[in-house]
């Protein structure tokens, strides 16, 4: 008997490597167009001779879009009822997400700046304040519907290594890529096209294979999300305002692309980032450990110390210069402490998420996922426009020839010892997480209520 219920227990848990592929398609996708729009500040620069400044001025306004979008999306997702789920639908965005990221890198040449600005500015908002706010808006509640507690924290965690692994075959091969194809406007256009094609074909797989299954919803007796219900969370949840903040910076730091300009401008070899995002590989194996380390120290503990591990990463890169063997010492160290604060933070929701239940207000993880939407975009906005605007204050002109020493020095300022601070002061805002030992009992209770009412039922 005893051995039969631990049968059915394992059987419960299983996932199998089909189903990680499956759930983590629309990842892989998704963290290919991130990383590609790492390359959108060189691209106007440098290909569509817009001033750094003016680049980093229209991303920046998108985030006005982007701030009411965000939450609407949240919204919307958490009140939808449909007969394919609640969260499910929202997966076709990811079509749309590719068809403007190619329209983007597709701008003509021979318009006037201000053209330019405006296309730019359009393909840049419909991708992030609309296609990618639902798909940030839709994760965690499709997951937590989709699969049960244990599978999901297996889910995120061996997936994390196939999300990886994209990433590094993206970052090893796309700069190849670039120098060879991307030598014009026209180049751009096909290499996104190259790459728009088979990243929507795998997007839209979990959306057509994954069905929502489980109602976590019990207690909210079917009623549907108010607007005022935003505000509860926002004034109850102090824990989902600590998560944004680090999502925020987070992706201030990875977002920034500076790691072209210091290759090109510093290293003297674009090409050779490749062998940065290869030498990565070697962090892939972490990912197997997370559940166990989750179960021992907890997944906001695991974020803390990889905050602290790559900020030694970007000490590294602070005095490598163009010393190749101690940017890859740099690269692996970075790597590596970022994949628990990239690849865990819907488990970091659905906490956020038990939190609000056992308050008594409506989980949202929509919402919550809205809002750390919302973060993510900012930090990765005001990211890219920094470089810009520090770039044009220390005299950047897009032009090898004419670079000035100060432009050299922000260059690795912003590739070393800013990251660095930045993270080390984000460990420590994290410090002031404490849901995580909260969480046996918030689950103890959630569990008692829910099967309270089932009875009543």
């Amino acid at each position: 008997m005893e051995e039969a219920k631990k049968t059915k227990k394992n059987r419960d848990d299983r996932i199998g490597f089909g189903g990680l592929l499956l759930w983590n398609s629309r990842q892989i996708s998704t963290t290919m167009f991130v990383l590609l729009s790492g390359f959108l500040m060189i691209y106007c620069t440098d290909t569509l001779k817009i001033p750094a400044a003016m680049v980093s001025m229209i991303l920046v306004a998108s985030k006005v879009l982007d701030g009411v979008t965000d939450m609407f999306a949240g919204f919307i997702v958490d009140r939808t009822e449909t007969r394919w789920g609640k969260a499910r639908p929202y997966e076709i965005f990811i079509i749309g997400l590719w068809i403007c990221t190619w329209l983007m890198f597709s701008c003509p040449t021979g318009w006037s700046t201000t053209v330019k600005c405006i296309w730019i500015f359009v393909m840049y908002a419909l991708v992030n304040s609309i296609c990618q706010t639902f798909l940030n808006a839709s994760g965690t509640p499709y997951v937590v519907r989709a699969y049960k507690e244990k599978q999901i924290v297996k889910l995120t965690s061996y997936g994390s290594i196939i999300t990886m692994l994209a990433a590094v075959i993206f970052n090893v091969t796309f700069p190849t890529m670039m120098a060879k194809v991307a030598t014009s406007a026209a180049g751009w256009s096909k290499l996104v096209l190259m790459i728009a094609i088979p990243a929507t074909a795998i997007g839209v797989l979990r959306m057509i294979f994954v069905k929502e299954k489980y109602n976590v919803d019990a207690t909210t007796n079917g009623e549907k999300v108010r607007v005022k219900d935003i505000g509860a969370v926002l004034k109850t949840n102090k824990y989902i305002l600590i998560i944004a903040l680090m999502t925020l910076v987070f992706n201030f730091v990875t977002n920034m692309g500076v790691q072209v300009y210091y290759f090109t401008y510093v290293v003297g070899n674009v090409g050779l980032m490749g062998v940065l995002a290869a030498s990565q590989v070697i962090s892939l194996p972490l990912a197997l450990a997370f559940p166990k380390l989750i179960a021992k120290f907890s997944t906001i503990n695991l974020m803390i110390g990889g905050f602290l591990i790559s900020a030694v990463g970007y000490l590294f890169n602070a005095i490598a210069g163009a010393n190749m063997p101690l940017l890859i010492i740099g690269a692996i160290l970075t790597g590596a402490g970022t994949v628990p604060a990239s690849m865990l933070i819907s488990l970091i929701i659905i906490e956020c998420a038990d939190f609000n239940e056992w308050k008594g207000i409506p989980r949202m993880e929509g919402t919550m996922g809205s809002i750390n939407g919302l973060a993510q975009k900012i930090g990765a906005a005001v990211g890219t426009a920094s470089l810009g605007f520090l770039l044009s204050m220390v005299g950047y002109t897009g032009d090898a020839a004419t670079i000035s020493g100060g432009a050299v020095t922000m260059i690795k300022l912003l590739y070393g010892i800013i990251p660095m601070v930045l993270y080390i002061l984000t460990a420590l805002t994290l410090k002031g997480y404490k849901l995580n030992k909260m969480m046996p009992q918030i689950k103890a209770d959630n569990e008692a209520r829910r099967a309270e009412v089932a009875k009543n039922k």
